[in-house]
């Protein structure tokens, strides 16, 4: 399968890619009828002497837009009356620059650790440095309502196919340690807009989250000369308790130290480092589960359930390539119809969690969710 791409500039400069598949008439796309604006000049980053962190500030974001109507939606196709984000009648998969970026939208490399230049200077100066990076917004259909499982696997497919491109050609910019893929999905995780759609950043860093468990997988590959991530799979394909359901090349299952009342890892039975490294089969497979992944969630509650699907790839300059291993973890803070779980003092201000259910009860009742899409899958 090939999936086709016509780049463009919107008004303001920023890029805009069209993803479509192959069999698919050619898409027409107008120029943007926008008169050009100032781009922000991008945010900063602050470096957090306790932590180690590096925190981004990016004021320019308290004017994005919010949970417009969908007669103002930014992420609907343009129409002669009504310019949006995406200068085209219709479209299958868009990816643009953030109208409002947390980083970028230079690029350029950031110190690993300003704390010793700090202690020299004493200065803010020495813990200050522009937010480089890049974000984008990733549009899985042009309809306004429906979400990701609602998708059928040709499209879900053509949007696989839009994060490898993504992954591939943003871990080449300058600077760039980290490409993040992730959705949010709901109000109650804090989305400003409805219309079905993820993003993806790319860090001049590495994440927190990451090199904790980057070090992790390095300290276990040392040690055992097996990869971590290849160990836990065959923890959970081996125990059965926790599976939700495999397929020829992924599996999913909720964790055994599951943090949230609904987690699901899907993990590549073979050893890649990013999307970009999934092979035809395994985006064809892929495309099949992960929408089902999230019917079977949505099931569980008559209404939908809100979530943040993150992509966990490897950094782009890993210490150990053979330690790494790239999975997807989907979770939600909803423990039951009309209950959310929010971060209480043990687990906001020292990050030790508390579970609300179950691992293996989560599993059973995922497993039980039956589920039959338009296209046939089930």
């Amino acid at each position: 399968m090939s999936t086709r791409i016509q780049r463009r500039v919107l008004a303001d400069g920023r890029e805009i890619l069209f993803f479509q598949d192959a069999d698919s008439p050619v898409q027409t796309i107008a120029e943007d009828p926008r008169p050009a604006e100032q781009r922000p000049v991008g945010g900063q980053l602050r470096f957090d002497l306790l932590t180690g962190e590096w925190v981004a500030v990016a004021t320019h974001r308290q004017s994005r837009t919010h949970l417009p109507a969908a007669a103002e939606c930014p992420l609907c196709p343009s129409t002669p009356e009504r310019p949006t984000e995406v200068p085209a009648e219709d479209y299958e998969v868009v990816v643009f620059e953030n109208r409002f970026p947390s980083l970028g939208p230079k690029q350029g490399s950031v110190p690993a650790d300003p704390g010793p230049a700090f202690a020299e200077a004493a200065a803010e100066s020495a813990l200050t440095a522009p937010a480089h990076g890049r974000c984008e917004v990733v549009v899985f259909s042009s309809e306004h309502n429906g979400s990701f499982a609602d998708l059928d696997t040709r499209r879900a497919r053509t949007v696989i196919d839009a994060w490898a491109n993504r992954t591939a050609e943003l871990s080449e910019l300058p600077g760039i340690e980290q490409v993040f893929v992730f959705e949010n999905r709901g109000e109650e995780i804090g989305v400003t807009m409805n219309h079905p759609h993820g993003q993806i950043y790319a860090y001049p860093y590495v994440t927190p989250h990451t090199m904790v468990t980057s070090a992790r997988a390095v300290a276990h590959r040392r040690e055992t000369g097996r990869p971590l991530m290849g160990d836990i799979l065959s923890f959970e394909r081996t125990s059965g308790e926790r599976m939700v359901l495999e397929s020829a090349h992924f599996s999913a299952f909720v964790p055994y130290a599951a943090r949230w009342p609904i987690e699901v890892h899907i993990v590549p039975h073979r050893q890649v480092l990013g999307i970009d490294e999934l092979d035809e089969a395994e985006r064809d497979d892929l495309a099949r589960i992960y929408p089902e992944v999230l019917r079977r969630i949505d099931g569980l509650y008559p209404s939908p359930t809100p979530y943040i699907a993150a992509w966990h790839q490897a950094p782009v300059n890993c210490a150990d390539r053979s330690a790494e291993w790239m999975h997807l973890e989907i979770t939600s803070p909803r423990r039951a119809e009309d209950k959310l779980k929010f971060l209480a003092g043990s687990e906001a201000a020292m990050g030790a969690f508390v579970g609300d259910v179950s691992a293996e009860e989560t599993a059973a009742r995922l497993r039980a969710v039956s589920t039959v899409h338009e296209d046939g899958a089930r």
